[in-house]
C-alpha cells in the first residue's frame, strides 16, 4: 500500500499489491472512503450539509432555515433590523413628535401626552359632557282636585288647572336630597301643598307645613332637603 497526495488521503494499493494482496488492499482503501464519507450519511428529506468545523470532510445534517429575506430595514416607529445574524425589530413609543406604540389609559383626568384614552374614557367624558348641558324643562300639567308627586316629578314644571281649589301632596319615600321640582297654580282653583304620612314641609306660608299658592299663576319651587323633609320656597300665602 502507498499514500499518494489526494484530497482524502486515502491508502491506494501498489502495482505490486494488486498481485499479492489485493483483497486485504481493497478492504483498507474500502474502509479509507467509508470512514471520509461518514459525515454525508444521515440526515432526513429537507435537509442540507453544513460545515461542522474546518476539518476537511467535516459536516453535518441541518434543517434549511435559509429563505428568501437577505435584510431587515426598519424605519420609523420601527427599530432595528440588519442583514445577518440574529435581527431584532421593536417599535419606539410614540410621543407628540413621533408615531409609535402607546398604553391605553381608563383615565378622564390624566394629562399624559403619552397615552391613549380607551372607548371606556370616552364613553365617560362623553357622559361628563352630556350631563353638563343644561336640560329643558318639562311639564306635568294636572287638571284635576287633586295630585299626588311622583318620582318623575324632578326637575319638572307641575301645573294645576281646576275651577276648584286643588291639593298636592308630597308622598315619602319617593325623592332625594338634593333633588327638587316646580308648582304653578294656573287655574282659578288655588293649590294647598299637603305632607304624606312622615313627611315634614317648611315654608314661609301662612301655615309653614300646609303652604298655599298665593295667586292664579303664582309659582313655587320644592327642594328636598334629607329624607322625607321639603321645603317649598315661592310665592306662598
Amino acid at each position: 500500500m502507498s499514500n499518494p497526495t489526494t484530497p482524502f488521503g486515502w491508502e491506494m494499493p501498489t502495482n505490486t499489491d494488486l498481485v499479492t494482496n489485493l483483497p486485504a488492499d481493497f478492504e483498507v482503501f474500502g474502509q479509507a472512503v467509508a470512514t471520509s464519507m461518514a459525515d454525508l450519511l444521515g440526515g432526513t428529506s429537507g435537509q442540507i450539509l453544513s460545515k461542522n468545523s474546518n476539518t476537511d470532510m467535516d459536516f453535518v445534517w441541518i434543517n434549511n432555515d435559509q429563505g428568501d429575506i437577505t435584510g431587515i430595514t426598519a424605519t420609523s416607529p420601527l427599530t432595528g433590523g440588519g442583514t445577518s445574524g440574529a435581527i431584532t425589530v421593536g417599535i419606539q413609543s410614540a410621543s407628540t413628535s413621533q408615531a409609535g406604540a402607546v398604553q391605553l389609559s381608563d383615565s378622564t383626568s390624566t394629562t399624559s401626552s403619552t397615552v391613549a384614552a380607551t372607548s371606556t374614557a370616552v364613553k365617560a367624558a362623553y357622559d361628563l359632557a352630556a350631563a353638563a348641558v343644561p336640560k329643558l324643562l318639562t311639564f306635568n300639567a294636572q287638571t284635576g282636585t287633586t295630585y299626588t308627586f311622583v318620582a318623575g316629578d324632578a326637575d319638572k314644571l307641575v301645573t294645576t288647572s281646576n275651577a276648584s281649589a286643588v291639593t298636592v301632596t308630597i308622598p315619602p319615600s319617593i325623592f332625594s336630597a338634593g333633588q327638587q321640582f316646580d308648582v304653578q297654580s294656573i287655574g282659578v282653583g288655588l293649590t294647598t301643598f299637603a305632607a304624606g304620612a312622615g313627611v315634614t314641609i317648611t315654608s314661609t306660608g301662612a301655615t309653614a307645613a300646609a303652604p298655599k299658592l298665593r295667586a292664579r299663576y303664582s309659582a313655587c319651587t320644592v327642594i328636598c332637603t334629607a329624607s322625607n323633609t321639603f321645603t317649598v320656597i315661592g310665592d306662598l300665602s
